[in-house]
């Protein structure tokens, strides 16, 4: 990339063309401005949590409704705000047409609705804040406290539903643009793996958001109109919210999942210079088969909740079962290292520590699967901390490493410096002071969202490291986000492909692609794959 290339493609900002603009890899900025924005006032909630319960009694607040405020926004706004828009929102419209070789997307007035809708949410969400009944429902909106409450369940409902939408409106976007605007000579088998992921992830976006959008709009019912869809009282069932909400819930978990992993093939086959490990196992077998068994596992979610025993067993079967398909994906991923001339630059360094944070996180899963130890666990801290692993840090570390990965094609410049490692080191470190101390005392009792635990004095001192952890990781973030603002900048330039990546974002697209992408049409043959690297 030269000095006047780069020049010329940043030259004359305009803010009202980014406003207005169709062009998806701007609308990927702006997801990743928006889901960043998100992920630190999220941050902040979580610090807030962290300082309440560092010590027994009262910290910062007085009562239980200030904790279940910054809950409802931590939990809300990390999965619904950050995670899903972070991952098939800016990954999949910057780099999903680049990977295909298309111009655009399919509809892209509707691609820059979906934007807007999904900024709209984090106006909404961050309005919390300033109005003076702020949602008082944790981040699940369960009822009957949902209902009963003082606080305005209003605003957790349509904050629901313009996500939703904005996510339906993608998922319809992307899936057409895969279907019908592939590269000519581009089939099915010759797809980054990032690809399928997120065809897999939008697929179960389009099947699962409309039952989370029925269950949040009869809560809105029942607590304004006067209901009683969740009102045992009156002929209705507590406990079909319940069912409804995780049976989206849990499907979410490989929306986001999905795509994480999408992101690691990436950058693992790229800076291994290796083809993906037995391709074919893991598209049909791995993300395939997580998409059909995905609407089976819901109920794990529900076993303390009240149910007959053998509806457990079921549960406990297709829980285990869907380590199947994920299993194959792992798998394939540390197979794609192997005999691989790896490079370990910053972006690497972090899908290094996923695939840490996936063992971890899949092995605590294994209990937490089992009826028999899960009905001790299932309100325990050991829950809270194997979420954080195999879905908090992981899509997050994830998100971070492909920021890492792209940056050159989306700035012409590298952020992959000294304090990009320093920032890496304090994220790793953090993280596991934060959440291993949770473990421990999930095991022996520690129930999940109590913001005082007076009556469990023991453990205190855990509560203190797992502070000081959840500091040190924000140190580690405010230098990675200053970082990138200022390799954006001033940050040394990139050479086109610097990774010496396969892909065709990378060896067909200039870094900062213009409007159009490509600088001519894209025709592959049968032959070329996006991990075809020579052999030694």
């Amino acid at each position: 990339m030269t000095t006047a290339s780069l020049t010329t493609q940043s030259e004359g900002f305009n803010l009202k063309e980014w406003i207005f603009t169709t062009d998806h890899k701007r609308i990927g900025v702006m997801y990743l401005i928006g889901s960043m924005a998100a992920f630190v006032v999220a941050g902040l909630m979580a610090i807030l949590i962290r300082l309440e319960q560092s010590s027994l009694g009262a910290q910062i607040i007085s009562d239980g409704t200030d904790y279940n405020v910054m809950l409802y926004f931590h939990g809300a706004a990390m999965i619904l705000a950050f995670l899903i828009p972070g991952l098939t929102g800016f990954a999949a419209n910057y780099f999903l047409p680049l990977m295909i070789g298309a111009k655009d997307v399919a509809f892209p007035r509707i691609n820059a609705l979906s934007l807007w809708l999904f900024w709209f949410a984090i106006v909404l969400a961050l309005l919390t804040f300033v109005i003076p009944d702020k949602p008082d429902i944790m981040w699940t909106g369960y009822p009957p406290y949902s209902i009963t409450t003082q606080g305005n369940t209003a605003f957790y409902v349509f904050t629901v539903h313009l996500l939703g939408f904005s996510s339906i409106l993608g998922a319809v976007n992307f899936l057409v643009t895969v279907i019908f605007m592939r590269a000519p000579g581009m089939g099915w088998n010759q797809l980054n793996i990032f690809v399928w992921t997120t065809v897999a992830a939008f697929i179960i976006q389009l099947v699962f958001i409309p039952v989370l959008a029925a269950a949040v709009t009869l809560l809105l019912f029942d607590k304004y109109l006067g209901t009683h869809f969740f009102d045992p009282t009156a002929g209705g069932d507590v406990l079909l919210y319940q069912n409804l909400f995780w049976f989206y819930s849990h499907p979410a978990v490989y929306v986001i999942f999905l795509p994480a992993v999408g992101i690691l093939f990436e950058i693992i086959a790229t800076m291994s210079k290796n083809a993906v490990f037995n391709y074919k196992a893991a598209v049909y077998g791995g993300i395939c088969g997580i998409v059909l068994i995905t609407g089976e596992v819901w109920v794990h979610h529900l076993y303390v909740a009240g149910m007959p025993d053998w509806l457990r067993i079921g549960q406990m079967v297709t829980t285990l079962l869907i380590s199947v398909p994920v299993g194959l994906l792992v798998l394939s991923l540390w197979g794609t290292l192997y005999r691989g001339a790896i490079t370990y630059n910053v972006a690497m360094y972090y899908a290094v520590a996923c695939l840490y944070l996936i063992l971890v996180g899949g092995l605590t899963g294994i209990p937490l699967a089992m009826t028999s130890m899960t009905l001790h666990l299932s309100e325990t801290s050991f829950v809270h901390a194997h979420f954080h692993f195999i879905m908090g840090m992981l899509a997050t570390f994830t998100v971070f490493a492909g920021v890492y990965y792209w940056f050159p094609k989306m700035t012409g410049r590298l952020a992959d410096n000294m304090i990009a490692k320093i920032s890496l080191a304090l994220n790793f470190i953090g993280v596991n002071v934060t959440f291993w101390p949770l473990f421990i005392i999930g095991v022996e009792g520690m129930p999940r969202r109590y913001w005082n635990y007076e009556m469990f004095p023991q453990f205190e001192p855990y509560h203190h490291v797992a502070t000081i952890g959840a500091f040190i990781t924000a140190v580690g973030i405010t230098l990675m986000i200053l970082n990138w603002i200022y390799c954006a900048f001033k940050g040394e330039i990139a050479d086109d492909n610097p990774w010496k990546s396969k892909s065709m974002e990378w060896t067909h697209a200039p870094n900062v692609p213009g409007p159009g992408n490509f600088p001519e049409d894209v025709v592959v043959d049968s032959s070329w794959t996006p991990y075809n690297y020579d052999k030694r």
